[in-house]
């Protein structure tokens, strides 16, 4: 920290992986930072996170250190034919042989500048704990009341605990409080989270059985697909075992808590019965379970006052383009480098003024076509319907926009609308928290993206 620069006291609450990967950034560029987890420990909810280019390009700019434990943890799909496929669009129903019997031998969707991979979330989460010191993490902290007190924020625990920060940034998940304290006063329709008319089974299933059962179809990304169900499945774990999840459209809204409700095997077989048998046995490794699908396709604001939000609850998605922990991973490396720009506590909401300015358009936008996707893929897109053909040219052609984003465009647009608005404060920014040219992401230092304001 500069001698010119004050302390800014910021609070992160949650410590998933949208909170993790914020506490990186702003670790590593020097700046100090407190983490507060309701959870009495590190939790990996869920089992395989895939990251895209554009996620992969923001965790660069987090820590190279991510990038490169990133890369000893992930895993491929196992055969060369498929290194650039996100996944291999086939047939579902019984007696199709997935489509063999009618001629379609695979559908492959990806590109060329893509190369796939995942991991186990438990893996990534390892790897960003190892990023911080557990020192900067509390645990045990849920947030009962969050109050906006104009220049601070007071953040009131259920155990009893108050604190006054600077800052707090809300990565507390899709049902998260922080939420309703951005949104209740501006837009309080937005604050639930909608039912995307789906829900899912899920499991993981050891790699020796996946190919047992599938044989050629395993150890690659693949999507299952028939009319209004389907089964998305691949490799993680370093090609130990298969993630799977089906997917059955729900044309009732979701009654009860917005949580997953137990079933019996012979109800999950029931919502599956057109599928070919052998994938059925895979609910052998499901919990008979049924998860909803719920999503923020609406998020009015990202900010009110000095409290922001970040990740899924701001803007939670269906996992249609598997494109949602890549949008927190966006934020984080865009809300860290803004933060590290700020010379003192005043400067704050600038800061998420900012942040919201870049980041909501797009990260809703992953919202809305990822439900498109979604409906798509189990049949139920106009004009497209069973048309498998159809369905992996749209699939081909709607994920570039995503994969090919210039992040580092939106750091260097980001910290020149910051600039602009700490000039029209009257206040000039120092050079702030960097010691050297090379800790900017863009390799550009303060002054010199001042410099080019003023010229401008």
């Amino acid at each position: 920290m500069s001698r010119d620069q004050q302390h800014i006291d910021i609070a992160i609450i949650g410590a998933g992986i949208g909170g993790l990967a914020l506490a990186i950034g702003l670790t590593r560029r020097g700046m100090p930072v407190t983490v507060y987890e309701a959870a009495t420990e590190f939790s990996a909810i869920g089992a395989g996170i895939g990251l895209g280019p554009n996620a992969l390009q923001a965790i660069d700019l987090l820590d190279t250190r991510f990038r490169r434990l990133y890369e000893s943890a992930k895993t491929e799909n196992e055969r060369p034919e498929f290194e650039h496929s996100v996944f291999d669009a086939l047939y579902a129903e019984e007696g199709l042989d997935f489509g063999e019997r009618i001629g379609w031998q695979r559908g492959l969707v990806g590109a060329e500048y893509f190369t796939r991979s995942s991991a186990h979330r438990r893996d990534v989460l390892n790897i960003m704990k190892s990023l911080i010191s557990e020192d900067n993490v509390k645990f045990g902290k849920r947030v009962h009341v969050i109050k906006d007190m104009d220049d601070k924020v007071q953040i009131t625990f259920q155990d009893g605990q108050t604190i006054v920060v600077d800052a707090l940034i809300g990565c507390d998940g899709i049902k998260g409080i922080t939420r309703r304290a951005v949104l209740e006063d501006v837009a309080p329709e937005d604050v639930p989270a909608k039912y995307c008319n789906m829900y899912i089974y899920r499991g993981i299933v050891p790699m020796a059985e996946a190919k047992e059962i599938l044989g050629k179809h395993a150890g690659d990304a693949k999507w299952f697909m028939s009319k209004d169900k389907g089964l998305a499945i691949y490799p993680i774990s370093k090609g130990k075992e298969e993630n799977f999840v089906f997917f059955v459209k729900d044309t009732n809204p979701w009654k009860g808590p917005q949580e997953a409700v137990g079933c019996s095997r012979e109800e999950m077989e029931a919502d599956l019965a057109s599928f070919d048998s052998r994938l059925l046995r895979l609910l052998d490794w499901a919990k008979p379970l049924r998860w909803p699908i719920f999503h923020h396709p609406k998020t009015s604001t990202y900010f009110k006052g000095r409290a922001c939000l970040l990740g899924d609850v701001a803007h939670a998605s269906s996992p249609g383009q598997a494109a949602g922990a890549g949008q927190g991973l966006e934020d984080a490396a865009i809300l860290s480098h803004l933060l590290c720009l700020a010379n003192s506590a005043d400067q704050v909401k600038q800061v998420f003024s900012v942040y919201d300015c870049i980041r909501r358009p797009r990260a809703q936008k992953v919202v809305q076509t990822s439900e498109e996707a979604g409906e798509m893929y189990i049949w139920n897109a106009p004009g497209i319907e069973e048309d498998m053909s159809k369905i992996v040219d749209n699939a081909n052609a709607r994920l570039h926009w995503i994969w090919q984003h210039d992040l580092q465009e939106d750091v260097a647009r980001a910290e020149t609308m910051f600039l602009k608005e700490v000039q029209e404060m009257h206040v000039q920014p120092s050079p702030g928290r960097r010691t050297h040219v090379n800790d900017s992401p863009l390799g550009l230092d303060r002054q010199g993206a001042a410099a080019e304001i003023i010229a401008s």
